[in-house]
């Protein structure tokens, strides 16, 4: 089974339900859910997302929002560990050096993002969410 750590951008993609993008990323959250695939988000994405989605949605929708990504997705620690090998990538974006490292240390296949531009470099193979699809697609069934 394929593990796949989610940029922050391919799950709020879901929760603010981006029409553009939503239909690529809520069938991977769907994968993730029936176990067709190991979804991970990094350790720190819980408190971003629950932030921005209480801005936008407000508190309720937000710790509903929680409970969902706590019940799909496991996490991926950001420990000293993390931080010491993002800040070693010396990107620009010290999120994304994070969401790298993260994916990195907890042996993930790939990171799933929209932005594989922003992952140059990265230490694991980068996917678009359409890329990590046909991924899942081409894989036999378990």
């Amino acid at each position: 089974m394929k593990r796949l750590l989610f940029d922050l951008n391919v799950v709020l993609d879901v929760l603010f339900e981006r029409k553009a993008h939503f239909a690529e990323a809520a069938a991977l959250w769907q994968a993730s859910k029936e176990g067709r695939l190991c979804g991970l988000l990094p350790a720190h994405g819980f408190t971003t997302i629950h932030y921005l989605v209480r801005q936008q949605k407000g508190g309720e929708f937000a710790r509903q929002a929680l409970t969902d990504l706590l019940n799909v997705f496991h996490v991926a620690g950001v420990d000293e560990a993390v931080i010491h090998r993002a800040a070693a990538l010396n990107w620009t974006d010290f999120e994304d050096a994070v969401v790298a490292a993260a994916a990195e240390v907890a042996s993930c296949d790939a990171v799933v993002s929209r932005d594989p531009a922003g992952f140059s470099g990265c230490p694991v193979p980068v996917l678009t969410p359409k890329a990590a699809l046909a991924l899942l697609q081409s894989e036999p069934a378990s």
